[in-house]
């Protein structure tokens, strides 16, 4: 089940629709994407311990250090267009050597954009921090 959700995870940095989303400081490359946990298979959501839900999103992050995955930590905050902070809270989903991810769950009410601020600090390594902004919409 964990080998479907990396897959399922992996299919999703690659969607069309969204370009290559990484923030790279010298050998660390961090990469992230935010989707709505709807588009998720149930059995998928449920290995993960996700809630599949039409107003609930995901930001999965995922670190590289000389192209080999890394451990982490990771926090950050999400923020509405009214300035209402929700506090992420990241899990970790480790497949052996192949890959690490961080998830985390937010709630969003309606077609809303989003800003992420992200806190990401590899193991032994500075912080990185920054933040990108995303539109989501609730599913029908």
């Amino acid at each position: 089940m964990k080998s479907s959700l990396i897959c399922l995870l992996a299919l999703l940095f690659t969607l069309p629709a969204v370009a290559e989303r990484k923030h790279s400081i010298g050998e660390y490359d961090v990469h992230y994407i935010a989707f709505n946990s709807g588009f998720l298979q149930p059995e998928i959501a449920a290995a993960a311990g996700l809630v599949r839900s039409k107003t609930q999103g995901v930001v999965n992050i995922s670190v590289l250090k000389s192209g080999k995955p890394t451990a982490a930590q990771v926090s950050g905050t999400v923020k509405n267009l009214l300035g209402q902070d929700y506090p992420l809270s990241f899990k970790q989903l480790k497949e052996g050597e192949q890959a690490i991810y961080y998830l985390a769950q937010f709630p969003f009410d309606s077609q809303e954009t989003l800003r992420f601020n992200l806190n990401v600090q590899p193991a032994g390594a500075a912080a990185i921090s920054f933040d990108f902004s995303q539109e989501f919409f609730p599913d029908e």
